[in-house]
């Protein structure tokens, strides 16, 4: 009898999981002023990545233009009805929307749509959720789902709208919303205290690595900075095609001809990183604040690679002084590299799927000069010349560190052309 019931228990455990794992969902987006449709059409794919990767399966995407989100139901009525209707037609178990929702808000859209509503960031904070390994990266998860939960309590308990206020009119429901508040203004409390203790240990570790050269990799998320790990360091670190397949920090120590170096992998951006979100993980991005040397790996195929790269650049000054430390720009996927050439009598504006590979090299390379390199991780194209300019900076901080090395690497390199 107990065999059947766990043969049961895990029979409706896997059916669950299934099921979990391919939810149909829609995407709701807007064209508003400040983002016009080609804007919204790139947030919307990117959506749909994170669905994917959330394990959702999108079946059709919502674009409204409006000059603000409504209030009530951040689209118009009649849209809302349009999409109410298609859930019903096509057995629709969520609704995403691309921006941030109030609780208000969450709460008539439920309403309309009967199905589970989610916004980019709470999408964002479960995927997290299931890629956290470790205790540091679980805490700080943890955190960033109260930081999210706690300004929206307030319409949470739908079940007692009725305790309007007024004399004979207070109830239980104010006294349950503050005391889920202090609960888990407590629980952030804690987690707070647990990150710090973890802090200090990390600090301790960085501590006793010495003075070796220290080499971040920063970069977008899903641009390759696992590969290319895994490619300097001959190592195994988790690679995938999703987003955020990497939330640990992993450390490596590499050596490049004669030079020993620490390599650091890390989280990946992303653009409408919620502020909460960032503060959480600042304590991973210890890594990147006492790094040395920078290597900001960018996806070349990417159609919109450089506003990828102001994210990044945007997100690296908000969690650390990024200005002073050398960096790499290293444009990967150059094997993904795709592009259109325009016709002479195509008298349209040059966009960027008209540009070649050629040319974008070209124009980078004038702006940053050596500190440009195209690579394929995935290929291995050009590895040896990256390898070449991290051993380069990496040999200048070297030396300063350690002076009396100068004459051994002049020796190494006088030995090295001669072979």
């Amino acid at each position: 009898m107990l065999f059947l019931l766990q043969s049961c228990f895990i029979f409706m455990k896997d059916l669950i999981i299934e099921k979990e794992s391919s939810e149909r969902a829609v995407l709701i987006g807007l064209i508003t002023p400040s983002q016009n449709e080609a804007k919204v059409k790139e947030y919307l794919d990117e959506l749909e990545f994170l669905a994917d990767t959330a394990g959702a399966v999108t079946v059709r995407k919502f674009v409204q233009k409006l000059n603000n989100p409504d209030s009530r139901t951040y689209v118009g009525k009649g849209k809302l009805e349009e999409i109410r209707q298609f859930v019903e037609d096509n057995e629709i178990g969520m609704a995403i929307f691309d921006d941030d929702l109030t609780s208000k808000q969450v709460a008539n859209i439920e309403r309309e749509l009967k199905i589970k509503i989610l916004d980019r960031t709470n999408l964002i904070l479960d995927i997290f959720a299931k890629r956290a390994q470790t205790a540091n990266a679980k805490t700080q998860v943890e955190l960033a789902q109260y930081r999210y939960l706690l300004p929206r309590l307030t319409r949470m308990w739908t079940h007692l709208e009725r305790q309007r206020g007024g004399i004979g009119m207070r109830g239980p429901g104010e006294t349950q919303i503050e005391t889920d508040r202090r609960i888990i203004l407590d629980k952030i409390s804690r987690l707070k205290a647990e990150l710090a203790d973890i802090d200090r240990q990390k600090a301790i570790q960085r501590k006793n690595r010495g003075k070796l050269t220290r080499v971040a990799l920063v970069g977008y998320t899903n641009v390759g900075k696992s590969t290319l790990m895994n490619v300097l360091s001959k190592s195994d670190v988790f690679a995938e095609n999703k987003l955020f397949a990497t939330l640990d920090t992993t450390v490596r120590k590499v050596v490049i001809d004669n030079l020993p170096f620490l390599l650091t992998d890390t989280v990946g951006f992303i653009r409408k990183l919620p502020t909460h979100l960032v503060d959480s993980f600042k304590s991973t991005l210890d890594e990147v604040r006492e790094a040395d040397i920078l290597l900001h790996v960018v996806d070349i195929s990417h159609p919109n690679f450089e506003e990828q790269i102001e994210v990044v650049n945007k997100t690296l000054a908000e969690v650390c002084d990024s200005a002073d430390k050398p960096m790499i720009m290293v444009f990967n996927k150059i094997d993904a590299f795709t592009y259109v050439p325009k016709d002479e009598d195509d008298l349209t504006p040059i966009t960027r799927e008209n540009i070649s590979l050629e040319e974008l090299e070209a124009s980078w390379m004038s702006k940053l000069g050596t500190d440009a390199v195209f690579i394929s991780a995935k290929k291995g194209i050009n590895i040896d010349l990256l390898k070449q300019k991290i051993y380069e900076k990496a040999k200048e901080i070297h030396l300063k560190r350690f002076p009396y090395n100068d004459f051994l690497y002049q020796t190494y390199e006088d030995l090295d052309s001669t072979n």
